[in-house]
């Protein structure tokens, strides 16, 4: 309810703005709301060659494709002049985001398809890894941990498994490969759903651990610092670290308190502490590398990781085919089945998908956004709050809605004030340390048609704002 309600106020607070910016004059045309694509300038203005200046108007004539373009101004933006037709047509500024039409498309062309295709080898997978015994063998040696945050699954049931791969694919920046993990763990947690149109307390536990963005390799951030030219582009691998594991602690903390855990089980400390000796002992290996070798670590672990639980995964289901066969089935067969059910998942999720990034286009495009950003940098500025943290606001305030925009932002602060400045490396810590929470409910709640979310997409904010205030006190720390 409170996502249908969140997703309506979003969509219908934006046509109200885009049509009341056109009949106020404010806005020029509303065109690019609906048929623009990002990066495309603006038409801002449309004026007869003899209304515009004399200098601008001489040198369209004098230039063969009849475009000028004028320097940026203060706002750093340029404006250019093209005339065509007989009409001289004047642009400023380029387009934050695809516009709603182009969304449609790009939502099907470049993210179903990739999510569907991934869908497909890795639900292939864990049919081999369900056929061949291995899910049941890990929920085994889980459930004593798992039970007890999770109280409502059954001992060595499927889905702990399930939810094990998603956890350990999101601490290595796999997002490929723990989007169908996820996806399989909120199916299998649904089976044990009584009502299967409202969230159940496990998948609201499972949503708010899988959102608070745990990270041990921030392997694409450390991708993005270093094509910007960071002098040490895993410099902010401790602090995304940090950051995302208060933040997954929160999101335990407020869920548990609402689900009445057990805090004080022995099996849950020892699994938390366990936990906290892996990231530690991995920030131990990782700060005695040097610059390459940090590196080097960094952007081959995770890929050396993924490739060792396919292999794992193909060779086991080979030396247990006795499995397969007794389940009237071959080991490619297997995997044929489970792709067909990931092609399934994709289909169904993608009206979910649609509906809240064309959403999220038109909030951001009818300049809403603008506006809220704009007043809380104003406001924040009043407080005395550093600039510098100000200027990396945007990329925190986008996070939760889109990640592809708020990576833009990311990409362009780091460009504007540089890799390595403070605005540079908080607005890396804002997208290693969250996920986007709205486009996550979409995919996992919409690939099972939960229809109540309940509670879920007010903690996974509240574990949103409190990993960006994290996030400011931790960078502010470490630099």
């Amino acid at each position: 309810m409170v996502l249908s309600r969140f997703w309506l106020v979003i969509f219908i607070s934006s046509i109200l703005f885009v049509v009341v910016s056109l009949f106020s004059g404010s806005t020029y045309t509303i065109d690019y709301v609906l048929n623009g694509e990002k990066g495309d300038p603006i038409l801002i203005s449309e004026q007869y060659i003899d209304q515009v200046p004399a200098f601008v108007r001489d040198s369209i004539q004098l230039k063969e494709n009849k475009t000028m373009i004028v320097n940026r101004d203060l706002s750093n933006v340029d404006t250019t002049y093209v005339y065509k037709n007989k009409t001289v047509q004047i642009y400023s500024g380029v387009q934050k985001s695809d516009g709603l039409l182009a969304t449609c498309k790009s939502s099907l062309v470049d993210i179903i398809i990739p999510l569907i295709a991934y869908l497909a080898f890795f639900c292939g997978l864990m049919e081999l890894l369900i056929i061949s015994g291995v899910s049941g063998k890990l929920a085994k040696v889980l459930s004593p941990v798992f039970i007890k945050v999770f109280p409502s699954i059954p001992k060595n049931h499927p889905s702990i498994s399930y939810m094990t791969l998603n956890f350990a694919a999101n601490f290595l920046g796999l997002d490929s490969a723990a989007t169908p993990f996820g996806l399989k763990a909120m199916e299998s947690l649904q089976e044990l759903n009584p009502d299967k149109d409202r969230a159940s307390d496990a998948q609201i536990m499972f949503m708010c651990l899988h959102a608070s963005g745990l990270t041990l390799i921030a392997t694409s951030i450390i991708g993005y610092r270093a094509a910007a030219g960071s002098s040490n582009p895993a410099d902010v691998m401790l602090p995304c670290i940090i950051t995302s594991f208060i933040g997954t602690i929160a999101a335990f903390i407020i869920v548990g308190i609402k689900q009445k855990i057990n805090f004080k089980s022995a099996s849950l400390v020892i699994g938390l502490m366990t936990l906290i000796g892996a990231i530690i002992g991995l920030l131990m290996y990782v700060n005695h590398l040097d610059l390459i070798g940090k590196n080097y670590f960094t952007s081959n672990l995770s890929g050396l990781i993924l490739l060792a639980i396919i292999g794992f995964t193909l060779i086991f289901a080979f030396r247990h085919e006795k499995k397969f066969a007794d389940a009237n089935t071959t080991v490619f067969d297997s995997f044929v089945v489970g792709a067909n059910n990931g092609v399934k998942t994709g289909v169904t999720i993608f009206p979910y998908v649609l509906g809240m990034l064309v959403a999220i286009s038109l909030f951001r495009n009818s300049g809403l956004f603008d506006i809220i950003s704009n007043g809380l940098a104003f406001v924040f500025s009043n407080l005395g709050v550093n600039k510098q943290i100000i200027d990396a606001l945007p990329v925190a305030l986008l996070r939760p809605f889109s990640s592809a925009g708020s990576r833009g932002f990311l990409i362009d602060s780091m460009n504007t004030f540089g890799a390595d400045s403070m605005t540079g490396r908080l607005s890396s810590i804002f997208q290693c340390s969250a996920e986007s929470t709205f486009y996550v409910i979409a995919v996992y709640f919409g690939s099972i048609n939960i229809k109540n979310t309940r509670y879920a997409l007010t903690t996974m904010l509240l574990v949103d704002l409190i990993c960006v205030i994290t996030a400011i006190f931790v960078a502010s720390w470490f630099f």
